[in-house]
């Protein structure tokens, strides 16, 4: 879709403001523009279709590795959203859903220690996340919350701190490092994929447990999207160097306690690393679009299926 001059600038400024509130010291945005035109633009006008069909809400499942840029990208879609295509978007993460650390807690003592730490399926509240996403579909729309974890305590927030919506949303982008992820074979669980799993899962309760929640609750979640957009990074050991970045975002913006330094992130990704592979793997099949990140963290190529 063509824009007036006017309208583009307008689109641009907003995008280029946020972008600069984003950068840190050390990374600066390339490319702005070139990316701007190239990518954002297409896909927000790839969703605007999609959403111009039925004008009922739509939910984007935007996945890709730890450190890939979903929570960047999510914002930039809904500023591009609003000021393009004048859609009410709101963004939040499967994150914020991660169940609170008391009920970890307990999940680490019933079924594998491993479940204390955050991060794979079973962690998260699936019952408050499924019911969310279903709320925030119905036609007959009565405002919500949505909850907010906050990374650096390791717990969720309380109530009064979430995310209220308000009124009815025209598109929902839903994001995380697993959204949309499918079970494995129970063959391809035999073997462990690191030192983590040879070691602290040896009678693999943990990846059986996880990829259980995959069948099940999961599945039903997941099949509420309605459009899946993939960012695929170059390789797992990217996912290392990507999540070093994250951290150090969060040591600026967060007054928590909790940050984690190069060893423990080293131990931290062991936990993402089965999956995180599996859809490097076989996700790019199902997805709506795929876009192909290069080892220099730049958006590399796109493609709509």
């Amino acid at each position: 879709m063509k824009f007036s001059s006017l309208k583009y600038q307008k689109i641009k400024k907003e995008y280029l403001h946020f972008l600069k509130s984003q950068e840190v010291t050390s990374e600066p945005f390339r490319n702005k523009i070139g990316q701007l035109n190239n990518f954002y633009l297409p896909l927000s006008e790839f969703i605007y279709k999609n959403y111009s069909i039925n004008k009922k809400t739509k939910i984007i499942g935007l996945t890709g590795g730890q450190g890939s840029g979903k929570s960047t990208i999510s914002n930039i879609l809904k500023i591009l959203l609003k000021e393009a295509y004048g859609l009410n978007t709101i963004t939040f993460s499967i994150d914020d859903f991660y169940k609170t650390y008391k009920e970890r807690k307990k999940m680490s003592e019933k079924v594998s220690p491993l479940f204390l730490t955050r991060g794979v399926p079973g962690t998260h509240d699936t019952n408050l996340l499924f019911t969310c996403l279903k709320k925030i579909k119905k036609s007959n729309f009565n405002k919500i919350l949505i909850p907010k974890f906050d990374k650096s305590i390791d717990d969720r927030l309380p109530k009064k701190k979430w995310q209220k919506v308000e009124k009815k949303q025209d598109i929902v982008i839903f994001e995380g490092w697993c959204v949309g992820v499918t079970p494995q074979k129970e063959k391809d669980l035999i073997v462990p994929i690191n030192e983590l799993e040879k070691d602290k899962d040896k009678k693999r309760i943990w990846r059986t447990k996880v990829n259980t929640e995959l069948k099940n609750k999961y599945k039903n979640i997941f099949k509420l999207i309605n459009i899946y957009i993939f960012l695929k990074v170059p390789s797992f050991s990217h996912v290392f160097k990507w999540r070093l970045l994250q951290e150090k975002k969060l040591s600026v913006t967060s007054k928590g306690k909790k940050i984690m330094n190069k060893t423990q992130i080293k131990n931290f990704i062991m936990f993402y690393e089965r999956l995180t592979k599996h859809m490097l793997k076989n996700f790019g099949q199902s997805a709506n679009s795929i876009i192909k990140i290069d080892e220099k963290h730049r958006l590399k190529s796109i493609r709509f299926n």
